[in-house]
């Protein structure tokens, strides 16, 4: 298996586990944004968004899970986009 079927096999099972917490984030936020300019309270829905899920309470690693998974995804599609483009090659070793 070259370098990039492993990137891109690593890239397809993490990515659905990583995009969860990003959407949970991203949704609670905006629905939470957009009723509070209608004046209804949903504050279980700011909870969700700082990473407080009642007996789970990730708070104090939210923000970092989140950058952290964020960069993975980002990295992981860089990473794919820019092997697509050079062909998957990977420099060979100096001939002697």
């Amino acid at each position: 298996m070259n370098r990039r079927q492993l990137l891109r096999r690593l890239h397809r099972t993490l990515v659905p586990m990583a995009a969860l917490p990003l959407l949970v984030t991203a949704l609670s936020g905006s629905l939470y944004s957009a009723l509070s300019a209608r004046d209804i309270e949903a504050f279980w829905l700011m909870k969700l968004h700082i990473g407080n899920f009642g007996a789970i309470n990730l708070q104090p690693y939210c923000s970092t899970l989140l950058g952290v998974l964020t960069l993975f995804v980002a990295g992981s599609g860089i990473g794919l986009w820019l092997a697509q483009w050079t062909g998957g090659r990977q420099a060979s070793p100096p001939s002697t």
